[in-house]
């Protein structure tokens, strides 16, 4: 049986053709989202006066200020983050095989985290350095974690226990550079738990790249995917080149994991909530679950952060906490899941 055969026999076309109308319906709903989160906040503003400073040149107009040097920055920052740890959820659970795999569970963020601030520490005052050490320390932890828990007599469970592990050593990290070293970041706080308060168009201009660069390698690599969820030894037999394809789609995932973290610190639980949930919804087939990926979790983590600082305005609570609240849980279900099925 061929790939194409074996790929139709197991998710159907109907499923597919689901797929992509749950694309179609993400795509509105995240344009629907980005749109309300510019408009409104502690104050409102209107889209159209901001359109119209904009188009002569008002700089001084109240929208155009608000929603330029304010919203449009958080909103841009939510949207990419959003793409970039969904997709490498997404990638991580098929590449690992393990539903329980995503960058914050297995301790790549930390990795990131943990570059970053020593990045900020022996070189401050270089932007544009810290989306490379967050992604060069996001492709280590995934290849020592990858190492250690892939060994002979190795089992799912053994990369979730290796990934918690490497996550408390680099945590335990970053925490000894914060004590050290108060100022080696600022807004240490907000990074630790995950935020986009404080992101501007300077703190994306280098991330931008590397999200679209990864979100472009993940959407050539798709049918990849689809072959390695199929198990190495049907990998091989289809003739693909196993560990070549499966670094390639951990460089990936670590480009993307540590391009959101370098300017949304230590978002986590998102490259859990958003690939469980499309599975549900229209199945693995990651032609259509990578695009989907992509727009749902840019929109979860800009809706989310549309919550934490409307909620409780004039004040607002760091999006990495309402992640954490909403995400713990949601492990804990997928742990008991796990669980059931290995029983039965």
């Amino acid at each position: 049986m061929s790939y194409g055969q074996e790929l139709k026999a197991r998710l159907g076309q109907a499923t597919f053709i689901k797929g992509w109308v749950v694309l179609l319906a993400a795509i509105v709903c995240t344009i629907y989202i980005a749109l309300l989160a510019l408009s409104f906040g502690s104050s409102e503003v209107s889209l159209l006066d901001f359109f119209k400073a904009l188009v002569e040149g008002d700089t001084n107009n109240p929208a155009y200020r608000i929603i330029y040097f304010s919203r449009l920055p958080r909103v841009l920052g939510a949207l990419l983050a959003g793409s970039a740890l969904a997709v490498a959820g997404t990638i991580m659970q098929a590449v690992l095989q393990n539903p329980l795999a995503s960058p914050n569970i297995i301790g790549i963020n930390n990795g990131a985290g943990f570059f970053v601030l020593t990045t900020s520490v022996l070189l401050p005052g270089r932007p544009a350095l810290l989306p490379l050490s967050a992604f060069l320390g996001a492709l280590l932890t995934a290849l020592v974690i990858f190492a250690l828990a892939m060994g002979r007599g190795s089992t799912k469970l053994s990369l979730v226990l290796t990934g918690i592990a490497m996550s408390s050593i680099l945590g335990a990290g970053m925490n000894v550079i914060m004590l050290l070293f108060p100022d080696a970041y600022i807004g240490a706080s907000t990074f630790l738990v995950g935020g986009l308060s404080s992101v501007t168009m300077d703190s994306l201009q280098f991330a931008i790249l590397y999200i679209v660069c990864g979100l472009a390698m993940a959407l050539l690599l798709r049918r990849e995917m689809n072959i390695i969820a199929l198990g190495s030894n049907a990998a091989k037999a289809l003739g693909m080149a196993v560990t070549t394809t499966r670094f390639l789609l951990i460089a990936t995932a670590a480009v993307l994991t540590g391009a959101a973290v370098s300017f949304a610190g230590l978002i986590g639980f998102v490259g859990l909530i958003v690939p469980h949930a499309l599975r549900f919804l229209i199945g693995s087939d990651h032609r259509v679950l990578i695009p989907a990926s992509i727009f749902a979790g840019a929109g979860f983590v800009t809706f989310c952060d549309f919550i934490s600082r409307i909620v409780f305005s004039p004040y607002e609570v760091a999006v990495g906490i309402l992640l954490s609240l909403s995400g713990g849980p949601f492990f804990i279900y997928l742990v008991i899941r796990s669980r059931r099925t290995h029983n039965d």
